[in-house]
């Protein structure tokens, strides 16, 4: 018997159920005598392991990403833990990588542990097959979820983005704009995030009726993303003959690896070739001259999710998804 159980029975949300369980003013008299007597009949006893310590909840949450090693991933973890802690809550950390089986153990640890509530960090955590969520759907019946940069419609699962593909659509027309002509789209992920940020190049091409190029497409598994490859690669593609003034990427490692090519081919940054990144990180001012780059806002995102989720856990209502814009920064990098 859990939380999603009692709403069933007892006809009303899961929210509803947790303002009770929290003692919140914003249930009927009515609706909480309704939900109590139903918990009651049940014979429910939320959090057995806080109750008896005499507690309402554990104060703890759960974080899981698929690998701490990330910076982007590793950043979002020191924002997250940062915020929580100010709020009274410690934090658990589960880096499940990212194979389906490996994340369905890394969420039921953490619902081992009595967890308050989880942040799953990244679109990772989503299967494109809508079977394959039911652990996200079993998980948000016994805490809410709150996701960190992707979208997924489920009761008690709570998301926080950033707009992708508005970002790489905005930052392809910034380069179009400066007269840039043959943008190469450098990427490292398949992911709903990663499919976005595609997408938002494509749109921007569009909407300046430029034609689609696969040959301007290219995509780096993350385990072979490095400044090194990423320099060769575009080392081989201008011998092989393809031209290209300016380079777009989904994260900034790649970009450095383009400025990396620029220095070792002799062409100019920005007059011979334009380099966007992504993210905003530490790697777009290890570049001469220093790199533009789309900041997503990552603080912001974490502090949101951290708010999010002290609403919920206090029986306060929560949007469902919340949308931040991202900002491109200009860098020397770019005209």
């Amino acid at each position: 018997m859990n939380i999603y159980d009692i709403s069933e029975k007892a006809g009303v949300s899961i929210a509803t159920v947790s303002r009770v369980l929290n003692g919140s003013s914003r249930v009927s008299p009515k609706t909480r005598e309704h939900v109590l007597a139903v918990m009651a009949e049940q014979g429910y006893v939320p959090n057995a392991f806080a109750r008896g310590l005499g507690l309402k909840s554990m104060k703890t949450i759960g974080l899981l990403c698929p690998n701490a090693g990330d910076p982007y991933l590793a950043l979002a973890i020191t924002y997250l833990e940062r915020a929580f802690r100010a709020n009274g809550y410690d934090c658990l950390l589960s880096c499940t990588g990212k194979a389906r089986s490996d994340r369905v153990k890394g969420v039921e640890l953490l619902l081992s542990k009595l967890v308050d509530g989880m942040v799953l960090m990244g679109s990772t955590f989503l299967e494109a097959n809508e079977s394959g969520n039911k652990y996200l759907q079993n998980a948000a019946k016994r805490v809410p979820l709150v996701m960190l940069n992707a979208a997924y419609a489920c009761e008690n699962v709570y998301c926080v983005v950033c707009d992708d593909y508005r970002a790489t659509m905005e930052a392809t027309q910034s380069l179009l704009d400066s007269g840039r002509k043959n943008i190469l789209y450098l990427y490292h992920s398949r992911n709903a995030s990663g499919q976005k940020k595609l997408a938002g190049y494509q749109a921007g091409l569009q909407s300046r009726g430029l034609p689609i190029r696969d040959d301007l497409i290219h995509f780096f598994a993350e385990d072979k993303m490095s400044v090194p490859a990423v320099r060769d690669f575009l080392l081989s593609l201008a011998h092989q003959g393809l031209t290209f003034d300016a380079v777009l990427s989904s994260e900034d490692i790649l970009s450095v690896g383009a400025a990396k090519y620029a220095r070792v081919s002799r062409r100019s940054v920005p007059e011979s070739l334009s380099i966007i990144g992504y993210n905003n990180s530490s790697f777009a001012l290890c570049c001469e001259p220093e790199l533009t780059s789309v900041d997503n806002k990552l603080e912001v995102l974490c502090n949101a999710c951290v708010s999010t989720m002290l609403s919920v856990l206090s029986g306060k209502d929560a949007p469902q998804k919340t949308v931040y814009h991202a900002e491109l920064v200009k860098r020397g990098s770019t005209l």
